[in-house]
């Protein structure tokens, strides 16, 4: 692979790409199949990915007619990649079995180890027979929405598929690596501005907020609209709050510090609550939630905005949702797409039926989703959350400050790039974006 990077990072065409030979194997971030079993007995939180993670040579799959090689310059840390490192709620490998059930070229996931990652941006150096659009040299940012669009179910929105995957999470040939396999139709184009770290932590969660939100398969956030978000500083919540702000909404950011709140100001963000500060207990016990917390919290936010929000940006989970549901208007609405508290939820349904309330769920975002997410970026009206850069031998270090929560916002890690900063095609537009609004969340050490 170092014949790719010298050659991405010299500015080589596409087709003195396209003419270097592929490598047999390359260097990515894996756990292994006999290793699933290494935490047992232990909580989640004592789970170490930096024990799980390992970065091993493995050889370069087969390509598909309907695929891409590509060389990955930056990948970037999310939730799932911890989910697997841990081997929770399950081991992995029972997806990558499932998909090598399912046809020859399916079969060539189901390995003793898995290859993780969601979020990349690199530089195509073959594509597959029936690829149309793509070739040697385009610069992109791959999505994780892994379908076959064989499938009737696939069509309409294929988010519906019955065999749709996450890439990198229920495939294998993930993104944190040197190189990875993904279909043609998660390939989108990289921002010219970005540098490879910044272009790489977005696709994931800006795309998966974006449905949530704006999309008429979330909430379809329409102007004026008051959508509270909780952990608005995050790595799903930094890009609600732009999105929110773009589409002429109100946003009333929920954050852990003043740190984060301030933060939270320069992006605009006029309403914002410190949860830490206020206090909050919305559980009395393990199994008791608190209902006058409850109120407590749905009347701090209607003295921010003067009523109640029309949408909960929901995505904790267990710890969040009684407030939720409670905190939600009449007829609003709550769109969730994770758990990262606990995915057993409770909530007082009265306050859903009585009220006309939806709980609506979402998970990440079709291909046009998905692509209409990127176009903000790459125009500069929603940009990065990176907060942190790790190098690829310290993948496993950073998993685990996800893991433990320790940096907000998107963690990226260095793969083909040898340095931060590289990849910047276009300094212009970066200049008319703003230095200051690119590096915010690394700025104010998020």
């Amino acid at each position: 692979m170092e014949q790719f990077r010298q050659a991405i990072v010299q500015g080589a065409a596409g087709e003195e790409i396209g003419a270097l030979a592929l490598p047999e194997t390359y260097r990515g971030a894996v756990v292994r199949r006999d290793e699933v079993d290494m935490f047992a007995g232990l909580a989640s939180g004592d789970k170490d990915p930096r024990k799980s993670l390992h970065v091993d040579e493995v050889p370069v799959p087969d390509l598909a007619p309907d695929e891409a090689y590509v060389a990955v310059m930056a990948g970037a840390i999310n939730f799932n990649t911890v989910w697997t490192s841990i081997f929770e709620p399950l081991p992995t490998f029972g997806f990558l079995d499932r998909l090598g059930r399912e046809s020859a070229w399916g079969a060539r996931h189901a390995l003793d180890y898995h290859v993780v990652g969601s979020d990349s941006s690199g530089v195509v150096l073959r594509v597959g027979s029936a690829v149309r659009n793509w070739r040697p040299g385009d610069r992109v940012v791959i999505h994780c929405n892994y379908v076959d669009d064989q499938d009737p179910s696939a069509h309409d929105d294929s988010m519906l598929a019955a065999n749709q995957r996450i890439w990198g999470f229920e495939t294998n040939f993930g993104g944190l690596a040197e190189l990875t396999v993904v279909k043609a139709n998660q390939l989108m184009p990289k921002p010219t501005y970005l540098s490879w770290e910044e272009a790489a932590v977005n696709a994931l969660c800006n795309s998966t907020s974006y449905r949530m939100l704006v999309s008429r398969n979330g909430a379809a956030m329409a102007q004026g609209d008051r959508v509270l978000i909780w952990g608005a500083t995050g790595g799903l919540g930094g890009y609600a709050v732009q999105h929110v702000l773009n589409g002429g909404g109100v946003p009333i950011g929920v954050v852990s510090s003043a740190e984060k709140a301030e933060l939270l100001h320069d992006l605009g963000v006029e309403a914002v609550i410190d949860r830490r500060a206020a206090g909050y207990r919305f559980w009395a016990d393990e199994h008791t939630q608190d209902e006058a917390e409850w109120r407590r919290f749905g009347k701090d936010v209607r003295a921010l905005i003067g009523d109640d929000p029309d949408i909960v940006f929901e995505h904790p989970g267990r710890q969040t949702m009684g407030a939720s549901v409670f905190a939600c208007r009449r007829g609003g609405t709550v769109v969730t797409c994770a758990a990262t508290s606990g995915y057993m939820i409770e909530y007082d349904n009265r306050h859903l039926w009585m009220k006309l309330k939806t709980i609506k769920g979402s998970h990440f975002a079709n291909y046009r989703e998905a692509w209409d997410a990127n176009q903000l970026i790459c125009q500069g009206r929603v940009v990065p959350t990176l907060s942190a850069v790790y190098d690829l031998d310290a993948v496993g270090e950073a998993a685990y400050q996800v893991h433990h929560n320790l940096h907000e916002g998107k963690i990226a890690v260095l793969c083909l790039a040898p340095e931060e900063g590289l990849g910047i095609d276009d300094p212009e537009l970066r200049a008319r974006v703003g230095e200051e609004r690119i590096t915010a969340f690394r700025r104010h050490g998020a």
